[in-house]
């Protein structure tokens, strides 16, 4: 073994290259880690997850099917509680049907195992019946099994995939329509929000409590929804629509919903709060789910205002938990959060929010290594858990899955390494997979819940399946809230209306792509991106639970630390609007006179006293406005402000200015690849190579949002099809003279050494059409110049502009220039983009109709774009 003695020079050898591929600065850089997840490695974790599942699924079947779940330590089954039916510990999941099997069916289709799905298949037509005298909760079932028959009927029947069985004839779509058939009486509330449970074979009971949860009964719509669309009964769709938004109708005035509601007369009840966990979790995430599934866009209203009352309100202060608080206020009603909540992060990567996803799951990443578990509460104030139990629940790992698709950060597969070796050490056992009764001492229970194979285990083998069919899979697809796969084709889905076209015809739905830490280098070198356990939060979150400082964290070790503090950017705020900066009463019931609708969203007349509530766009591109008194703003729909006020007053203040008004301007930059067949999606590991920037543009030169002014000297500056964007790396501020001269391109520069008005000239000189300037932060600048300065340029510089981008964009700019000027596979393309919308008909443009004109005239906060705005004035 020749190779071990030279192990030093090979690890030499192994890190300079290294560090040459990513062009580090420096030697030292903290935090970088260097993966080791070979495709041998993650197929060899995923066949380890296969095995421990199927241990788990053929110890059911063995020792507990026909009954509903298996007893692990026992060795035995266990169905509903028949002599105590008050038990609804076991009795709200267990309603003699077989549960478990139904709960597998469709990760037998993730696990690629047609032979194991269609013996199933045949196994729950021939055994299971809802003919039963149980009292099962109407939510568990419709996730477990509705949600289990739906899913596999779908592979079943849907030909031309491998699942397609020929003989079926649809039987699992007539058993979930017997079972939602047998759901249907509950909803006959006077509010349409269904009882909590119902007996399968005698309805509503006498003396029924009419208490149910948020999330058991607003989270119907996907199954529900699913059923009327194969079935063509539109009453299940119906009933779970309308008592989704009995409760959405009745959220608070800050736009929370609380966590147990009276079915019968809607009230909210004591002590009315909200959260993300237990008791509301998935109201939310059928929200976004269903628009996603369905296409419906008010689900997506519901999910973005829900979404912006949550960060405001029940985000911590540090951005990495979310606390339970006051329905009404707002305020802070217990300092704890639960297992369930921990299903969040997956859901904000899902909605496009991978920051932030990644903040909030570091905390349950610290308590699973604190615990080898998520306890089912934990105390925030007393940091530490006053529930110990963990019966294998699956919202960390699916979190986890969520945000390696996204990120595909290695540390991802640490944990789900970490996990999957935490609960075959703790939870395997000769019968099966058995729940933690205390994490502190190991005690198990006597049971496994269906959700470890239809949840935990599946989502923890695709965590490790790069190849799964899934992963490739752009359909409309949605996993349940108890990771049931569902979709529907296009001979199901409604198509909107011409008025909702209308509406949404600007709404764009895309995410932006997760952009890891970034370390600066030496000399201003390109710097390295990072993984999560490298930023300067990371050891926070540690901090956060009193985690202890394991041996194995100084390897991802960073200067800044966990006495670090997060700042937090507010996500939502609220204004009281007056045009000239004094403080007024607010208008809580503004008339038609001041704000009115018009087509494509709300013309506002006067802004005195109107309440404004902004909320920071996913795409990073700046804020819209959400809401405006009571009216709410939805995604799509503009604001135009004509109050005759605020022009006097604008006047005013331009009479003083020495220039003109700060716009923004709009910029696509991409790489215009020599060899279309070499290129590349607009989003590779990383590295953007077509996207769209909001740059602040300069109050002198020419004008990006007025290309053609009255000087008649039209702009160059990426106008038609753009202009090549470059740089002199001989002169990267362009504070000094240019060799070489250059034909309309752009010169990206940074900031610093001289003006803007000074790197404007140089470029100008020389050809150029304009100046790109990478500031030193994400602030927003807007170039100015001195009034000595521009009396000596004159009109000179009209035809050509400067614009600033902030840090973080000018980053992804660089690294497009870098393949392009490294590989030579073509050259990097800015185009000037109009920020103004296509009005589907003039006549019904606002902005013709009210001014004359359709201009890009934006409002601003703090120099941030309201990007569904139009100054009309």
């Amino acid at each position: 073994m020749i190779w071990l003695l030279r192990w030093p020079e090979i690890f030499l050898v192994v890190l300079v290259a290294a560090l040459e591929t990513y062009r580090l600065g420096y030697a030292d850089t903290p935090g970088i880690v260097h993966a080791s997840w070979s495709p041998q490695r993650k197929s060899e974790m995923r066949d380890k997850v296969r095995e421990l599942w199927y241990h788990g699924y053929t110890s059911y079947m063995r020792f507990a099917f026909p009954l509903d779940e298996l007893a692990p330590l026992s060795c035995t089954g266990r169905g509903p509680d028949w002599h105590f039916p008050e038990n609804i510990a076991y009795n709200d999941v267990a309603g003699n049907f077989s549960l478990t099997l139904i709960d597998s069916l469709d990760t037998l289709v993730v696990l690629n195992d047609r032979a194991g799905f269609e013996e199933a298949v045949r196994k729950v037509i021939r055994w299971v019946s809802f003919d039963v005298n149980t009292k099962p909760q109407i939510f568990e079932t419709n996730i477990r099994v509705l949600g289990g028959l739906l899913s596999a009927h779908i592979f079943a029947s849907r030909s031309g995939q491998p699942f397609h069985l020929p003989w079926y004839r649809g039987e699992l779509l007539s058993m979930a329509n017997d079972l939602g058939e047998r759901f249907l009486p509950a909803f006959s509330t006077p509010t349409g929000i269904p009882y909590a449970r119902i007996n399968l074979r005698h309805g509503i009971p006498a003396g029924e409590s009419v208490e149910t949860c948020t999330a058991g009964a607003g989270s119907l719509i996907l199954e529900f929804a699913t059923l009327s669309r194969l079935t063509g009964d539109t009453r299940f769709e119906k009933a779970a629509h309308k008592a989704f938004f009995a409760l959405w109708n009745r959220r608070s005035d800050i736009g929370l919903v609380g966590n147990t509601v009276n079915a019968w007369s809607g009230s909210w009840v004591y002590p009315e709060i909200s959260s993300v966990g237990a008791g509301i979790d998935s109201f939310f995430e059928y929200a976004l789910k269903w628009y996603i599934l369905s296409g419906e866009h008010e689900f997506l209203d519901v999910w973005n205002e829900s979404y912006a009352a949550i960060m405001r309100h029940s985000r911590s202060s540090d951005g990495l938990w979310y606390r339970r608080v006051h329905m009404t206020t707002g305020d802070l009603a217990y300092n704890t959060l639960d297992s369930l909540s921990a299903f969040w992060p997956g859901l904000q990567v899902l909605a496009g929010d991978v920051e932030n996803a990644v903040k909030s799951h570091m905390l349950y990443w610290q308590l699973w290594k604190r615990y080898a578990g998520i306890p089912e509460v934990w105390d925030m104030s007393y940091k530490q858990a006053t529930s110990l139990q963990y019966p294998l629940r699956p919202e960390f790992v699916e979190s986890t899955w969520y945000l390696y698709r996204a990120t595909r950060d290695p540390m991802y597969l640490d944990i789900g390494e970490k996990v999957f070796s935490d609960v075959l050490l703790r939870a395997r056992v000769e019968c099966g997979i058995a729940g933690i009764q205390d994490l502190r001492n190991n005690a198990l229970e006597d049971r496994m819940e269906s959700f470890v194979l239809s949840e935990t285990l599946k989502y923890l083998y695709l965590l490790f399946d790069e190849n799964n069919p899934l992963h490739t899979d752009d359909s409309n697809y949605v996993f349940s809230t108890e990771g049931h796969i569902l979709s529907l084709e296009q001979k199901h889905l409604k198509s909107p209306s011409a008025m909702v076209r209308h509406l949404r015809r600007a709404e764009s739905p895309q995410c932006p792509a997760y952009g890891p830490p970034f370390f600066i280098g030496a000399n201003d070198a390109p710097g390295l991106y990072v993984g999560v356990r490298s930023r300067s939060d990371f050891d926070y979150a540690r901090f956060l639970v009193s985690a202890a400082f394991s041996e194995g964290d100084e390897t991802y070790w960073h200067p800044s630390g966990w006495c670090e503090i997060p700042v937090v950017d507010q996500y939502t705020q609220e204004f009281i609007l007056t045009p000239d900066g004094k403080t007024v009463e607010e208008d809580v019931a503004p008339n038609l006179k001041k704000i009115f609708p018009v087509p494509d969203g709300f013309m506002v007349q006067s802004i005195t006293g109107v309440r404004t509530r902004i909320v920071s766009r996913l795409d990073g591109k700046g804020y819209n406005i959400a809401k405006l008194g009571p009216h709410t703003v939805h995604t799509g729909q503009m604001v135009y402000i004509n109050d005759s006020e605020l022009a006097t007053k604008l006047g005013s203040v331009k009479e003083k200015q020495t220039g003109r008004r700060h716009v923004d301007a709009q910029l696509r930059i991409f790489i215009d690849f020599v060899d279309a067949g070499s290129q590349m999606p607009s989003v590779v590991g990383g590295l953007v190579s077509d996207a769209v920037f909001m740059a602040s543009t300069g109050q002198f030169a020419g004008d990006p949002s007025d290309p053609f002014p009255d000087n008649g000297i039209p702009l160059r500056f990426g106008q038609g099809e753009g202009v090549g964007l470059v740089r002199d790396p001989a002169n990267p501020t362009g504070c000094h003279a240019y060799i070489q001269t250059f034909t309309d391109e752009a010169i990206l520069v940074r900031r610093g050494e001289c003006t803007f008005l000074e790197k404007l000239q140089r470029a100008h000189e020389v050809g150029a059409s304009g100046v790109v300037v990478i500031n030193d932060s994400d602030e927003v600048v807007s170039p100015s110049a001195s009034t000595e300065d521009l009396k000596d340029v004159g009109d000179s510089l009209d035809d050509a502009a400067v614009v600033v981008l902030g840090a973080s964009d000018g980053r992804q700019v660089s690294a497009m220039l870098d393949v392009a000027e490294d590989h030579h596979v073509g050259r990097v393309v800015l185009v000037l983009e109009n920020l103004e919308r296509d009005a589907a008909s003039p006549e019904q443009d606002p902005t013709e109709e009210q001014s004359g004109f359709a201009g890009n005239r934006i409002l601003y906060i703090n120099g941030h774009a309201l990007l569904n705005t139009r100054l009309l004035v």
